[in-house]
């Protein structure tokens, strides 16, 4: 029996790694740093999965490119200096990630994170070696765009149906719906079910275990 999906996509903050607390804490300490009104946390949360720039321009509700230019290097200098909030794995991902490489399953990230971002968290966590090919907020058009996913495809030579599509945001949900692709909503992210299933996903899960389950079920 051929199974159906050959490529699993997975969104990065929020689907695989629990950094949802260091991105609301930099972004919050990056507008006290430019003297701008600090946003709530639950504002943040509902930014994370945008590329950076474009998502501060929403939470910040501004056109001003230079003030958007300010909080982007603010915030860049904050993570990757002044915040000491943890961001490890969620439970089990390395698991998942080993038991899909076996079973046969390309995998790849679509991210809005910059690419020197990706590569310093496989660094950190040492899990680049699971994933075949990626693409990130500075190769690609910002979420929800589809693309990402399109470039993903045409890489690997591969139709929208033979890959699904994880992710903790409408954005992921929205890219992939926007081509057809099947995707599945994880709830333990930043956006909410109810707000995940407007979007028609296979299943939304509640945690990793739950989640690698559902793909190997696929197999």
């Amino acid at each position: 029996m051929t199974r159906q999906y050959e490529l699993i996509i997975f969104d990065w903050d929020g689907t695989l790694m629990d950094s949802a607390a260091k991105i609301v804490s930099c972004m919050q300490k990056a507008a006290q740093r430019c003297g701008v009104t600090v946003p709530t946390a639950a504002a943040v949360s509902h930014i994370i999965g945008i590329s950076l720039k474009p998502a501060i321009k929403q939470l910040f509700n501004t056109d001003d490119d230079e003030l958007a230019e300010r909080l982007t290097l603010a915030y860049k200098e904050v993570y990757l200096g002044a915040d000491t909030t943890p961001c490890p794995l969620f439970d089990g991902v390395e698991a998942m990630l080993s038991d899909l490489t076996t079973a046969g399953y390309k995998l790849a990230v679509a991210t809005g994170k910059a690419r020197r971002g990706l590569n310093r968290a496989w660094e950190q966590t040492g899990t680049g070696h699971f994933f075949t090919t990626s693409r990130c907020a500075d190769e690609a058009d910002s979420k929800p765009s589809p693309d990402m996913l399109l470039q993903l495809l045409a890489e690997q030579g591969l139709s929208a149906g033979q890959a699904l599509m994880i992710g903790d945001t409408t954005y992921d949900m929205q890219m992939a719906q926007a081509i057809g692709m099947d995707r599945v909503g994880v709830s333990y992210g930043v956006h909410a079910a109810v707000n995940l299933a407007k979007h028609h996903p296979k299943a939304i899960v509640h945690s990793i275990d739950e989640l690698h389950r559902l793909i190997m079920a696929e197999s």
